[in-house]
């Protein structure tokens, strides 16, 4: 059976009770805020983008912020960068844990609250801090980018999703309010390609996904790319960590072979360890999904 048939067997849904609670409150916070960020993963631009932002921000000033510069090469920032302003939109790169592109949201958050302020002023009414919110998937570093514009941790960040649970405002300046909100996921996740690179990049919980069939598309994915897009990705990721060529293997097959070479036949600590080198930038520096044609 193929990994694809295997996949489809195995469903990935993921919508905890505490995302459906803070999507109802997010739209409800939404009438007071000016300014939305949307978070994306850099790794997975599209995938992260949720289906329902437009109607959620309507008229309001949004910011693209692409997280996780540092897992790309520039070649392929710089190619979305281009994508992205062909669709009229201006993605903000950023590298929240390092404080990378952060200055230059704050300041595109401080502009848009210029703005607000002339058209409160013009009606008569005193100006006051722009309202922002960051919304965006679970674990693409919504919380690390706060800490950030903070320029102090007041937000527990960690590696996994789903540890922001409540929304609350934190004051950035006298110029800036923010609220921080739980990730967001669409409550079904129609595009099982979509979910497996959400569960490769750690974007959505473990539970709802099988480490084997993650790891194997992961590696079908970095086959795909090494022969379509090689200037992408670096030069063979898999067999300069592992000093395993998958050429020869399918995709199903390189894990189980990595397992009898690397790790005693423990195809269960071979998926983990794939996956871990993956997120933790171990394998380079590489995108799941480039610009589409």
């Amino acid at each position: 059976m193929s990994i694809t048939q295997n996949y489809k067997l195995n469903l990935i849904q993921w919508y905890p009770g505490h995302i459906a609670k803070a999507e109802k409150n997010l739209k409800e916070h939404l009438k007071l805020v000016d300014v939305v960020f949307e978070v994306r993963d850099a790794r997975i631009p599209l995938v992260t983008h949720h289906p329902q932002i437009g109607e959620w921000v309507g008229s309001k000033t949004r910011l693209l912020v692409l997280n996780r510069v540092d897992m790309i090469l520039p070649q392929v920032r710089q190619v979305w960068t281009e994508w992205f302003k062909s669709q009229k939109e201006v993605p903000y790169f950023t590298n929240a844990q390092q404080g990378q592109g952060v200055a230059a949201i704050s300041k595109a958050a401080q502009a848009a609250g210029v703005a607000m302020n002339e058209r409160r002023k013009n009606r008569g009414m005193l100006p006051r801090p722009v309202r922002a919110v960051v919304i965006g998937f679970p674990n693409v570093g919504k919380s690390a980018l706060i800490n950030r514009l903070l320029k102090r941790r007041v937000v527990e960040s960690a590696a996994r999703p789903g540890v922001t649970r409540q929304l609350r405002w934190v004051r950035i300046s006298e110029e800036l309010e923010l609220l921080d909100a739980p990730g967001v996921i669409p409550a079904k996740l129609e595009n099982q390609e979509a979910a497996l690179k959400l569960a490769i990049c750690d974007d959505i919980g473990e539970a709802s996904y099988d480490n084997q069939i993650v790891a194997g598309v992961l590696v079908d994915i970095l086959k795909t790319l090494q022969e379509k897009t090689p200037d992408f990705l670096p030069k063979h990721p898999l067999r300069s960590r592992y000093k395993l060529d998958p050429t020869p293997f399918t995709a199903e097959e390189y894990v189980f072979a990595l397992a009898e070479y690397r790790y005693q036949g423990d195809v269960e600590k071979t998926a983990r360890t794939l996956l871990t080198d993956f997120r933790q930038g171990v394998l380079g520096a590489i995108p799941l999904e480039l610009p589409l044609k």
